[in-house]
């Protein structure tokens, strides 16, 4: 197969699944991974597609979302350190909701394998979520799902989901992320998932969003949060410095988790700092 054929499939596959990823191309295909980056490549200079680690997704990225099939195969190791370090804001006990999103499910992966999940009630709109707990061993957590209508993320969004949970109340929810905008805060393609996040949002006594590094470059189309509703901020330490330090600028607290643990232990004061703090240190300098 010619590069114009490749090309030509890459961007078929975009169409209908939102995003690529190399590996799974360059085994459909029969050919190396670094061909298929050098047709990715192309077709960005062409203004086609948009690069990302892993793969490429479409450049309409203000209304398309990818399935959940292929966004859970993509930045899994920046998800994974994320996820691990969401787990210490559970305590035993928690009434807890998580979001859609494929980085949210990782955090309920890692959760649900945790101390922390004991005697753990768990509100959500994730249908993978919900799976998730209900093909546990141990029934010690309780799940609620909200029910809804359901999105290309697997999400079950809506007036249902809304009405559900307006009647309720958790101590923490846990969510995902679309894009990150400065000044703007967080947003979705889907603007009922951003309505429903809102609800969730609404209902609970704090805030935390779970997103890498890659979400700072991106837009998209519904907001669903301002810096200032968010208590906390979790995502990886590769954040260029500039969007770092202006997101820490805004929302209540950024905590940069190290990808690699054996550097970050040197890191990790520095890198879990409040908005407060940032305030404070500065007046002492």
């Amino acid at each position: 197969m010619i590069s114009s054929q490749r090309q030509h499939l890459i961007l078929n596959r975009l169409r209908t699944r939102g995003a690529v990823r190399i590996t799974a191309l360059s085994k459909e295909l029969g050919v190396s991974a670094m061909t298929i980056r050098r047709d990715i490549a192309d077709l960005a200079d062409k203004g086609l597609l948009k690069r990302v680690h892993g793969g490429a997704v479409t450049t309409s990225s203000l209304l398309a979302e990818p399935l959940f099939s292929v966004k859970s195969q993509m930045d899994m190791g920046l998800k994974d350190t994320i996820a691990r370090r969401a787990i210490d804001y559970v305590s035993p006990g928690d009434v807890i909701a998580i979001g859609g999103g494929t980085t949210a499910y990782v955090f309920a992966q890692h959760l649900l394998e945790s101390r922390q999940c004991a005697g753990v009630t768990l509100l959500t709109n994730s249908i993978p979520v919900a799976e998730l707990v209900q093909a546990m061993e141990s029934k010690d957590v309780e799940v609620i799902v909200t029910g809804g209508v359901i999105t290309r993320s697997n999400s079950l969004v809506g007036p249902i989901a809304d009405k559900v949970i307006a009647s309720l109340r958790v101590n923490t929810v846990f969510l995902g992320t679309h894009s990150v905008s400065i000044p703007r805060g967080f947003l979705m393609p889907n603007s009922l998932e951003a309505a429903t996040d809102m609800a969730l949002m609404d209902i609970a006594d704090r805030t935390i969003i779970l997103t890498d590094h890659t979400k700072w470059s991106c837009t998209s189309l519904s907001l669903f949060a301002s810096f200032d509703q968010v208590d906390t901020v979790i995502t990886d330490d590769q954040l260029d410095q500039e969007s770092a330090e202006a997101t820490r600028s805004l929302v209540k607290r950024l905590v940069l988790v190290p990808v690699n643990p054996e550097e970050g232990q040197a890191q990790e004061g520095s890198s879990d700092v409040s908005k407060a703090d940032a305030g404070k240190a500065a007046q002492i300098q």
